[in-house]
């Protein structure tokens, strides 16, 4: 049982985690993630389970959107595979079939559409997000990049700041 009330500005969202959720495996040229590469490698996950059908949501994104109309939230944030926007590790090929949702129905809903920050593809080097991580080593400090302090004056003017 829920117990107390929430406020009426409380925001009621759902959100989603790249390889949890979309499936899709190697459609419309999406390259290999690290989890694929993890979870298609003998005797690594019990019952050599992986995320190629998973919730199968990006064949079925129609069904998803109906679930959020059902559920009556108004924010969902989903996360869109690195691999499947960049499929061979870098920016010489942007596969725009991959963050195109042409003819889906979001209004109503404010829709944050992030790229997994727990996921890259193989050919990726660990230089993507906002502060260096080196993901080899757990013990060598994380770094903040430039793109942090503009992140930051972005999110404390709750937009652009004007001048």
């Amino acid at each position: 049982m829920i117990y107390g009330h929430f406020r009426k500005e409380f925001i009621w969202s759902t959100a989603t985690a790249s390889y949890q959720i979309e499936g899709g495996w190697r459609a419309d040229g999406k390259g290999l993630s690290i989890w694929d590469k993890f979870a298609h490698t003998p005797l690594k996950v019990f019952n050599d389970d992986n995320g190629d059908i998973a919730c199968d949501s990006y064949n079925k994104i129609d069904e998803d959107v109906a679930i959020l109309k059902q559920l009556k939230v108004t924010h969902y944030r989903f996360f869109i595979s690195w691999s499947r926007v960049l499929p061979d590790g870098t920016t010489s090929h942007i596969n725009e079939a991959a963050y195109l949702q042409d003819n889906v129905d979001i209004r109503g809903y404010t829709a944050w559409s992030l790229m997994d920050n727990l996921e890259w593809a193989t050919g990726f080097s660990e230089r993507f997000g906002l502060f260096y991580v080196n993901h080899s080593d757990p013990n060598v400090p994380r770094v903040k990049k430039a793109s942090v302090s503009t992140y930051s004056t972005i999110i404390s003017c709750n937009g652009p700041c004007s001048h």
